[in-house]
């Protein structure tokens, strides 16, 4: 999202974390502007019986956890690697700075939290009310449309395992196989040597 030298010309850091390494957890205070170099990050919570919750997967380009650094606010999830990773840090200080200093990047970050916050609206409604093959549709058609800027049909790939589908939609493993299985009877997607396609 932020051009690499830009980044680097403020004075960020290029961390390498390995897979299972937390970025931040839970509660702590928000102090870096954060954005992924290679590799991938996930934002997560875990409920009192230890089931994970995914707030989002985060890939090469994309930022993550501004919300509570704009908002001087505690982490509300954490940040972990799933793969070995590599990530920009900035301070807090330099990022302002950075924004301050480059209109162009402000009002795309602004926009970037929008699309999130529209993102997590869609979701809060679908996983409290929708039955499992809407809500599987709905966080695929989202993805495709978002991040991978794919219209044609069965022409997006979903990378995310099973498991990762099922922490992002409150669903069981099982109910997210059996749900996209009937989707593919049905004709919504299709799966090709394990993996989705929509």
């Amino acid at each position: 999202m932020i051009d690499e030298n830009l980044l680097l010309n403020h004075g960020a850091k290029r961390v390498a974390y390995s897979k299972g390494d937390q970025l931040f957890r839970e509660g702590e205070s928000a102090v870096n502007f954060y954005q992924v170099a290679s590799g991938e990050i996930k934002m997560n919570n875990y409920n009192e019986d230890g089931k994970e919750f995914i707030q989002g997967i985060f890939s090469i380009g994309q930022s993550f956890g501004e919300p509570p650094l704009l908002a001087r606010v505690k982490y509300p999830a954490n940040a972990e690697a799933i793969s070995d990773a590599e990530v920009f840090q900035l301070s807090k200080e330099q990022f302002l700075d950075l924004l301050s200093s480059n209109p162009k990047v402000h009002l795309k970050i602004t926009e970037t939290l929008a699309k999130r916050l529209y993102y997590k609206a869609i979701m809060v409604s679908e996983i409290s009310s929708q039955e499992p093959e809407h809500r599987i549709l709905r966080i695929i058609d989202y993805l495709k449309q978002h991040v991978g800027k794919v219209e044609e049909k069965y022409g997006y790939r979903l990378d995310l395992t099973r498991q990762q589908l099922a922490d992002l939609t409150g669903l069981r493993v099982e109910t997210v196989i059996r749900a996209t299985k009937s989707l593919e009877k049905k004709g919504e997607l299709q799966i090709k040597k394990r993996k989705v396609y929509r």
